[in-house]
């Protein structure tokens, strides 16, 4: 039984992965193993930290536990099975785990977009308007934006596997691709795929759209206020912080508007599958480093937790 009805005779996938050089599946496993482990562990360090020092407990750090819950799914619903296939030269992928992959990483791909835009008001609230900022960023408030952009990715994945997958896959099984997304996937089908491409545009332009407005107006403001500021050192540590965000969010966006919108037949998938390591592993990786390793805040509670952690060792022994 399939995910979905299905007219064509399908059953499994074939990834065809970065390479297919021999030489090469080693070292690439080994990069991309390190790569998945320092995403794990500065995420998840991230989410602890968040929970175990109140003084964390602000919006700001609030909407980044999110950013790290979901850089961490995102990345191993595409990472492992990269992995594996470099390690065991198992490229082979059902029809169900191939539909299932393409749910939770559009959907947290998505939520992503939105969470960042979340942070990028957050930012805006905190240095254009300080003294409004505790009524501005409640707690409901955050709930709410949080709310929104998992709803947001909820609602809209589904329609983006549905469709897919009631496609006709009668030329090939074989994906130019490291993983089920959705461009190299519309490419393989014999079927009609306008609504599909019209659809996968709206959608995503709309996302894209959205929170690129959200976040390039809030940073707008945001240097703009930088610029009035009277101390040098003030400036600078804001522009250094902002500066670091934006890039990571330019990446992110870069390649996500790369991907998805322009017509599949204008896809090149050699380049595709260079951008899509970005967006899927490189991003995950460096949002933590980027959003919160260089502030003091984040670098004193880990301080904390390590004399905690090395006190009660001290008590045991």
């Amino acid at each position: 039984m399939t995910f979905m009805e299905n007219i064509s005779e399908v059953t499994e996938f074939i990834l065809v992965g970065l390479t297919d050089t021999p030489e090469l599946q080693v070292p690439l496993f080994i990069i991309f193993a390190l790569i998945y482990i320092i995403t794990l562990v500065g995420n998840l360090g991230m989410i602890t930290l968040i929970l175990l020092d109140s003084h964390l407990h602000t919006p700001m750090y609030f909407f980044l536990s999110h950013l790290s819950f979901v850089d961490c799914v995102y990345a191993s619903a595409v990472t492992p099975k990269v992995m594996v296939g470099f390690l065991t030269g198992d490229k082979v992928i059902s029809y169900n785990a191939c539909a299932a992959q393409m749910f939770f990483f559009v959907t947290f791909a998505i939520i992503e977009c939105f969470i960042l835009a979340s942070m990028a008001f957050d930012r805006h609230a905190a240095v254009c308007k300080p003294l409004h900022y505790t009524t501005t960023m409640t707690s409901t408030t955050c709930v709410l934006m949080t709310t929104g952009s998992y709803m947001s990715g909820l609602l809209q994945s589904p329609i983006h596997v549905a469709l897919t997958f009631h496609l006709s896959f009668c030329l090939s099984n074989v994906i130019h691709h490291f993983f089920c997304d959705i461009p190299p996937l519309l490419s393989l089908s014999c079927s009609d795929i306008y609504t599909n491409e019209v659809v996968l545009f709206m959608l995503a332009g709309f996302n894209i759209v959205s929170t690129l407005l959200v976040i390039l107006t809030s940073y707008l403001l945001i240097f703009v206020a930088i610029l009035r500021m009277r101390s040098a050192e003030g400036r600078k540590k804001a522009f250094s912080t902002c500066a670091s965000h934006f890039t990571a969010v330019s990446i992110f966006y870069g390649t996500i508007i790369f991907m998805y919108l322009q017509p599949s037949s204008s896809h090149s998938m050699d380049t595709d599958k260079v951008a899509s390591v970005f967006y899927t592993m490189v991003i995950p990786m460096l949002n933590p480093v980027v959003y919160s390793l260089r502030n003091k805040e984040v670098n004193n509670a880990f301080q904390k937790v390590v004399g905690k952690a090395k006190s009660s060792l001290c008590l045991v022994n």
